[in-house]
C-alpha cells in the first residue's frame, strides 16, 4: 500500500474531546472516523489490525472445536420477553418496529437466538455437545459513550456458546475456553489478568472476566497482594476490619443536633465510624427497602439487587424516604414495621453502636443486633475495599483499574429453561440444555492494546495485528536512485508476503518519521542519498532507539531475522 494513497488523513492536533489515549491515537492516526456518540466507522489501517484480531480469535476458536455461525442482528422481541431480559437489559436495548408493527430489538447479544437455534436442533444428549461462535456486530444504548472504542453504541464482539447434557462435560469446555482466551490475548501481544466477576443481566453463575490493566480501565480490581486472586469490586469479597466487641451496655439517647453523616457523628462523639450503624434507603421493584451496614463500610449495589432477587434497584428519592416514614440522618431499624430491613453480616460483628434514634437530631448509644432488633435478611453486602483482608490467604486486598476485554460465563439452564431448548437424556426425560457463554469486544480489544502500547510520539503495534509490518521510509523523492531503490525493495517485499506501508509522498524526512512514529509500524525501513553512498539502508524497529546501517544486499535477511519470519 502506498501511503500517498491510503484513505484518511492523519491528525497534528490532539483532538480536544479524546478522553483516553487510544481515543486521540486512534483519531490522530486517521484510524476511525465518529458517525455518532458511540459509532464509528473503521478506516482502512484499524480495519486491517481488527481482521488480523479476527483471524487470532478464529484459529483458538476453531482448535477448541467450535464452529462458526453468523446469526441475526435483528431479533423478534418475544424472544427477550420470554427470557425475562427485555426488562433486565433496560434502555440499552434498542426497540424498533417493523412494518407489520411487530416488535423487534437490535441484538445486544444473542443468547436468546442461539438457544432458539440450539433448541430447533437438539433433540437427544447425543446431539451434545457443541460449540457455537460468531464474529458480528452487536448495537446497545449506552447512556455515557466514552474512550473512543472503548465504551461504544455499535461494536464487534466474538461470542461464543456451548452446549451440554451435565455440568461436568461444561467444566471441560469452559476450561478449554478459558485457555484459548490466554492464547488470544498473548497473540495479541496484551498482557491480562482473569478476575472473579459478576454475571449481570446475562444470569448464570461462574463467571470469570479478563481484565488489562490500565488507569483509564472503567473497573475497579481487588486483588490480593499476595496470593494475586482478583475479583471485580462488584463481586469482591473480603474479611472485614474487625471491630470492637465488648459486653453489651444499656441502650441511651443522646442529642446528636445537626451531626448526621458517618463521618459528623464519629468526629462529635469520638469514635470510630466502625462503631456506628450507617441507613441507607433503596427502591427496589417498587418498594422502600431499609439496609443497615456498619459505618465504615459501604454498599455493594450488585450484591444487594442479588440478594433481593430485584429486577430494578436505585436510592431512594426523598419523598419515597418520607413516605415510608423514615427519618433521614437519624433512622435505624430499631422499632420499624411494615418495611423490609436487609442487614449487611458486619453488624453481627461488634457491639455497642451508635445508630439513630428515628427522630430528628437524635441517636441511640448501644446497640446491638438481635437484642434490639433484627433483619429480614443478614447477607454480605459490603463492598470490598483495599486495606481488607484477603478470605483466601489472609493477605491485604489491593485496588487496580483494569479495561473489561473478555468475559466467560457458566449459563447453566438461566436461558435454555426460559426458552425450552430441551434434549431427552438416556432414560426419555427431558431437561434443560446446560449452557456456556464466552465474548471478546474485538474493536475494545484492539483499543486496549493501543492503550498498553504506546509512547509520547504514536503507536507501538505487536507485529502479529499490526497493519503493516513495515513502513518504507525514501527520503528526498527528486533523487532517481532513492525512487528507483525504494520501488524495488517494495516490490521484493512484498513478493516474498511481508505487509509493507510504502510513504511515496514528497514530503520532508521530519514529517515522514513523524508520521512512521505516529502509525505505529513494527519496523521502519529508510533509503536516503546518503544511506545510498554507503550501499545501505537505515533499519529501526519501532519499539527500540537504534537505528542500523544495513547493506542492500543484506536488507531483505535482516528484515526476515527481525521480524522472525
Amino acid at each position: 500500500m502506498r501511503l500517498s494513497q491510503l484513505f484518511g488523513k492523519r491528525l497534528r492536533e490532539i483532538p480536544a474531546d479524546a478522553d483516553t489515549e487510544s481515543h486521540r491515537l486512534l483519531l490522530r492516526a486517521g484510524m476511525i472516523c465518529q458517525l455518532s456518540a458511540g459509532v464509528y466507522s473503521y478506516m482502512p489501517l484499524a480495519l486491517r489490525a481488527l481482521r488480523k484480531i479476527e483471524n487470532i480469535v478464529r484459529e483458538e476458536m476453531n482448535r477448541t472445536g467450535a464452529q462458526e455461525v453468523h446469526m441475526p442482528s435483528l431479533q423478534p422481541v418475544e424472544l427477550w420477553q420470554k427470557s425475562g431480559r427485555e426488562t433486565a437489559m433496560g434502555q440499552t436495548l434498542f426497540h424498533l418496529q417493523d412494518r407489520k408493527e411487530r416488535g423487534m430489538v437490535l441484538g445486544p447479544t444473542h443468547e436468546e437466538v442461539v438457544t432458539d437455534m440450539a433448541g430447533r436442533n437438539v433433540q437427544s444428549y447425543r446431539d451434545l455437545p457443541f460449540t457455537l461462535y460468531q464474529i458480528q456486530t452487536k448495537m446497545r444504548d449506552e447512556p455515557r459513550p466514552r474512550g473512543g472504542l472503548i465504551r461504544v453504541r455499535e461494536f464487534t464482539m466474538k461470542d461464543a456458546y456451548s452446549f451440554h447434557a451435565n455440568e461436568e462435560d461444561l467444566d471441560v469446555t469452559y476450561k478449554q475456553m478459558v485457555h484459548a482466551y490466554k492464547n488470544i490475548y498473548q497473540r495479541c501481544g496484551l498482557p491480562t489478568i482473569m478476575i472473579e466477576a459478576d454475571s449481570g443481566a446475562i444470569g448464570g453463575k461462574d463467571s470469570q472476566e479478563f481484565m488489562a490493566v490500565t488507569d483509564i480501565g472503567e473497573d475497579e480490581i481487588i486483588i490480593c497482594h499476595n496470593c494475586d486472586v482478583g475479583a471485580n469490586v462488584e463481586k469482591a469479597v473480603s474479611i472485614k476490619p474487625e471491630a470492637p466487641s465488648d459486653p453489651m451496655l444499656d441502650i441511651e439517647e443522646i442529642a446528636t443536633f445537626e451531626h448526621e453523616s458517618i463521618e459528623q457523628l464519629s468526629a462529635f462523639l469520638k469514635i470510630s465510624p466502625s462503631q456506628t450503624l450507617k441507613a441507607v434507603f433503596y427502591y427496589a421493584d417498587g418498594d422502600v427497602i431499609f439496609c443497615v451496614i456498619r459505618g465504615d463500610l459501604d454498599i455493594n449495589e450488585i450484591k444487594l439487587k442479588k440478594v433481593l432477587h430485584a429486577a430494578d434497584l436505585r436510592l431512594a428519592c426523598d419523598e419515597e424516604v418520607k413516605n415510608a416514614g423514615l427519618v433521614a440522618g437519624a433512622a435505624s431499624p430499631i422499632g420499624l414495621k411494615d418495611i423490609k430491613i436487609v442487614s449487611d453480616e458486619s453488624v453481627m460483628h461488634g457491639a455497642n453502636f451508635v445508630a439513630g434514634a428515628n427522630k430528628s437530631g437524635y441517636h441511640l448509644k448501644n446497640v446491638n443486633y438481635a437484642r434490639d432488633f433484627t433483619a429480614d435478611v443478614v447477607a454480605d453486602i459490603a463492598k470490598a475495599k483495599a486495606g481488607d483482608i484477603c478470605t483466601l490467604c489472609g493477605g491485604t486486598l489491593r485496588t487496580i483499574r483494569g479495561m473489561e476485554i473478555g468475559h466467560v460465563f457458566k449459563l447453566g439452564t438461566s436461558i435454555s429453561g426460559k426458552l425450552d431448548a430441551n434434549f431427552v437424556d438416556e432414560s426419555g426425560a427431558a431437561h434443560p440444555i446446560i449452557m456456556g457463554c464466552y465474548g471478546i469486544g474485538i474493536g475494545r480489544l484492539l483499543a486496549a492494546v493501543i492503550e498498553l502500547n504506546h509512547d509520547s510520539k504514536g503507536i507501538i503495534w505487536p507485529l502479529s495485528i499490526a497493519p503493516f509490518q513495515i513502513v518504507l521510509c525514501p527520503l528526498y523523492m527528486d533523487n532517481a536512485d532513492v525512487i528507483r531503490q525504494a520501488d524495488a525493495l517494495y516490490g521484493e517485499l512484498t513478493h516474498l508476503g511481508f505487509d509493507v506501508l510504502y510513504d511515496d509522498r514528497v514530503e520532508s524526512p521530519g514529517v515522514k518519521f513523524n508520521d512512521a512514529d505516529l502509525l505505529g509500524m513494527p519496523l521502519r525501513i529508510t533509503i536516503s542519498p546518503r544511506s545510498l553512498e554507503k550501499g545501505c539502508v537505515e533499519i529501526k524497529l519501532r519499539n527500540s532507539p537504534q537505528v542500523e546501517m544495513v547493506s542492500l544486499n543484506d536488507a531483505i535477511a535482516k528484515v526476515e531475522e527481525l521480524l522472525a519470519i
